[in-house]
């Protein structure tokens, strides 16, 4: 029997009015598509915001040709990889938007690496150029003796392209203390001299097919070895695509839309529900350099009117403790959207009663463009599930034989459209071991399916918890435990026991420090089964966290292991 034929599609009689269910086929079908039809489109309109200073469409298109012409002088060929490490600079976006003008491959770069994780993923990808900003430039000197491909560094700093304004950011950034550590680059040019030269030429025509790589997005290795997922352009194009025909009936087709962009850009969840969504409707994102600075991301939260947020759990908990939050004009808002990480209820309702508004969450991965599911934006209150299917999109709840799980029963979750990646990046078995035989991406994350069609997420498969044959999820024990008014955060793993197999132990950054583990297991065995209730909870300052917030399990599983 072809499984494929047997999906069902329930959710679309759930959509929104004025939702197809398949995306446009006359939209854009490369990212070169949409940059070009948008700098023509919105010349006149601002693109981005940092520290004050705004840069135009029209300014972002010569930008973003100057840096293509500089990579076509540095001898770069078509689909060669370019990395960027950087944060949310006024930079970054000219240099990605360029690296896809010149046909070369984006390999986005968490700034906050080590040397160790550096060099695995420039030589793994075979990266031929890096423009690092001059911040973590001695990471790259650290890692250097190990890194075999890349030619030339390209060093920005905080202010380039800011103008006057930026000229005094990098004066002043000499003085930050540990702000920028000492480094050696052999090859390394700035990106001043770097730009400068490239004004000398003009770009040469590229031609870009659907079906050419625009980014090596590689995943965070929650769960073991980072992996590049091989984004084509269609991939991405296509859940633009699907985000702009789920949204534009709720935020309607305003020249005044801000995006907040408080995210990462080289975090897939930024790069294509910020970055290039905003593109593509002639939006401006504000960006935020460091989210975990809070006083500054409130300042900038005070001064703009912003009409989008997305964000993830972590970051809406922290903003949620803040006294000035009331002090911000959510007014304008259309939308808060989380992902990236399971958003917890309890959070979720203090957003709301401090803001009026409800947390709209989603779900994907870097595999998936990310964009896979979301809730009607319409809610007035937090649904605790990830919501529909966007167009275009299949899903389907897998038992571990393949077969389709009974309706309400967990299983894993498959999904198949245009938005899943290609393959990983040179590696065909773990590309096999993620793809069901009819074309469904493997996402490793446990879910059901409601009646009306819509998803929730249960756990990820190898985070399950198994205590005497019994499986416990855990974020439903850590959804309980921050509950609890006396909880900040919380973190669940299984540890080994000789009596049960697995224990359930629980990791808590407290508000007060008057609340004892013995409190809070009182509080799990009055919302959960025995089985379920952490047999130890330790207390932490703090979480181990990827730098756009997501709590890394693993961190804490490895240390116990040590």
């Amino acid at each position: 029997m072809n499984i494929a034929a047997t999906v069902a599609r329930p959710w679309l009689a759930h959509y929104p009015s004025g939702v197809p269910a398949e995306i446009d086929p006359a939209a854009p079908n490369t990212i070169n598509r949409i940059f070009e039809e948008s700098v023509t489109r919105f010349a006149a309109r601002p693109a981005v915001s940092s520290f004050g200073v705004q840069m135009t469409y029209g300014q972002l298109d010569v930008a973003a040709r100057r840096v293509a012409v500089g990579l076509q002088q540095l001898g770069l060929k078509k689909g060669d990889r370019v990395a960027i490490m950087m944060p949310n600079v006024m930079t970054y976006p000219a240099i990605m938007f360029g690296v896809l003008l010149g046909g070369y491959v984006v390999v986005n770069v968490n700034p906050q690496y080590t040397a160790r994780e550096l060099t695995h993923q420039l030589n793994d990808s075979g990266a031929r150029v890096l423009f690092v900003l001059e911040n973590f430039a001695h990471t790259v000197m650290d890692g250097l003796l190990e890194l075999h491909t890349v030619e030339r560094a390209i060093i920005v700093k905080p202010g380039d392209l800011m103008g006057l304004k930026g000229k005094v950011i990098n004066f002043v950034s000499k003085f930050v203390k540990r702000a920028i550590k000492p480094y050696s680059l052999p090859a390394c040019i700035s990106f001043v001299d770097f730009y400068s030269w490239a004004a000398k030429d003009s770009l040469k025509p590229v031609e870009i097919s659907p079906h050419d790589v625009a980014f090596l997005q590689y995943t965070g290795g929650t769960t073991g070895v980072s992996k590049g997922a091989t984004l084509l352009h269609r991939n991405i194009a296509a859940n633009v695509a699907q985000a702009e025909a789920w949204m534009k009936v709720f935020i309607g087709d305003r020249p005044d839309h801000i995006m907040l962009t408080a995210l990462p850009l080289y975090h897939v969840l930024a790069l294509t529900a910020c970055c290039l969504f905003m593109a593509r409707i002639g939006a401006m994102q504000v960006l935020v350099v460091n989210p975990r600075d809070i006083p500054a991301l409130m300042k900038t939260m005070k001064e703009h009117k912003f009409t989008m947020l997305v964000m993830v759990n972590t970051l809406y908990n922290v903003l949620c403790d803040q006294p000035d939050i009331k002090e911000v004009d959510f007014s304008q808002v259309a939308t808060c959207v989380s992902g990236g990480m399971a958003t917890q209820a309890a959070v979720a309702a203090r957003w709301k009663k401090l803001t009026g508004k409800a947390i709209i969450e989603g779900y994907g991965l870097s595999e998936t463009s990310p964009i896979a599911t979301v809730n009607r934006l319409d809610i007035q209150d937090f649904t605790g599930g990830i919501g529909y299917p966007v167009p275009s999109t299949d899903i389907s709840i897998r038992l571990p034989d393949g077969s389709i799980a009974p309706q309400g029963e967990p299983g894993e979750i498959c999904i198949r459209g245009p938005q899943v990646m290609a393959g990983y990046w040179n590696r065909p078995d773990e590309t096999k071991n993620v793809m069901t035989h009819d074309g469904f991406f493997r996402s490793g994350d446990v879910g059901v399916e409601n009646d009306d069609g819509t998803f929730k997420i249960v756990d990820r498969l190898k985070d399950m918890v198994v205590v005497s044959g019994m499986k416990v999820f855990p974020n439903e024990v850590e959804d309980v435990l921050v509950s609890h008014p006396a909880v900040l955060e919380a973190a669940v793993i299984g540890l080994p026991d000789d009596k049960s197999g697995e224990a359930v132990t629980a990791y808590v950054v407290r508000r007060s420090e008057e609340v004892s583990a013995e409190d809070l297991r009182a509080w799990c065995k009055q919302n959960l089964t025995p089985y379920k209730v952490p047999k130890t909870i330790e207390f932490r300052a703090m979480l181990p966290k990827t730098n756009v917030g997501k709590i890394l399990r693993r961190a804490l599983r490895d240390e116990v292991s040590r």
